[in-house]
């Protein structure tokens, strides 16, 4: 895979990296990676931004000087979530670090929840920020978002046989070895279906999921990301990929 331009400086010295794929985020990236930053924990953040007009990656570019242990993968394109994320596995593999966590940029994922998150992975191997593991634990959403949303989750559940409850959360933390054992590079999904499928492949190849009760308050800023394209992907995603693992297994 070749990226347009990628900035990072001298050995890693840290095996834990947090991706936060961009797109018009410039009111956000600034205070998020200082407030990631500030948690004093030794990590690696790589923002990937598919060319935001409003200069997001220009923006995040410019922290560099600040911080050292920032990267940026600048993308020719806007072209999903599920390809923003590909790419930055790739290269979060390429440079060998030991855990890769993905959360979202527009602060719905409070940085405050990565060491409990983080923590997850000492008895598991994909650790799940939910919602719905103590109620509904979601802030600043209409009763119609919330009654969708739960509902999405419970139908994801009931076609994938995911045993978590928060079957579309963003915010996770990998080993690598999850991703070094799944086909994640076969993943279909250009939209926020790819954080199920994720999930699936893992519980599919044996990996142990655990969830970890986060508090999800809606963006402040910036304009939010689905469209009719993503809740169109989300109904028909599922299900195929129950039919895709079982075409799988059938042909070994």
């Amino acid at each position: 895979m070749i990226f347009e331009k990628i900035w990072y400086s001298g050995l890693l010295m840290d095996r834990t990296v947090v991706i936060i794929p961009t797109y018009q985020e410039k009111e956000n990236i600034s205070p998020l990676i200082q407030q990631i930053f500030e948690l004093g924990l030794d990590l690696w953040i790589l923002v990937v931004d598919d060319n935001s007009p409003d200069g997001t990656g220009q923006l995040a570019e410019s922290l560099r000087d600040r911080y050292p242990k920032l990267q940026i993968l600048h993308r020719p394109k806007k072209e999903g979530l599920g390809p923003a994320y590909r790419a930055g596995f790739s290269l979060a593999l390429e440079q060998n670090f030991d855990r890769i966590v993905t959360m979202d940029a527009d602060f719905s994922h409070d940085p405050r929840y990565l060491v409990n998150l983080l923590e997850g992975l000492d008895h598991a191997d994909l650790a799940v920020g939910s919602r719905y593991l103590q109620g509904i634990s979601v802030v600043n959403w209409s009763l119609k978002r919330l009654i969708l949303s739960y509902f999405a989750n419970r139908y994801v559940q009931w076609v994938t046989r995911l045993p978590v409850r928060d079957c579309t959360s963003g915010f996770m933390a990998f080993r690598s070895e999850v991703l070094r054992k799944i086909p994640w590079q076969e993943t279909f999904s250009q939209s926020y279906s790819f954080l199920v499928e994720l999930k699936y492949l893992a519980r599919r190849f044996g990996f142990r999921l655990v969830e970890k009760p986060i508090i999800f308050v809606e963006r402040k800023k910036g304009d939010t990301k689905i469209s009719p394209f993503t809740l169109f992907e989300a109904v028909g995603a599922p299900w195929r990929m129950v039919l895709k693992s079982k075409s799988r297994s059938e042909s070994r």
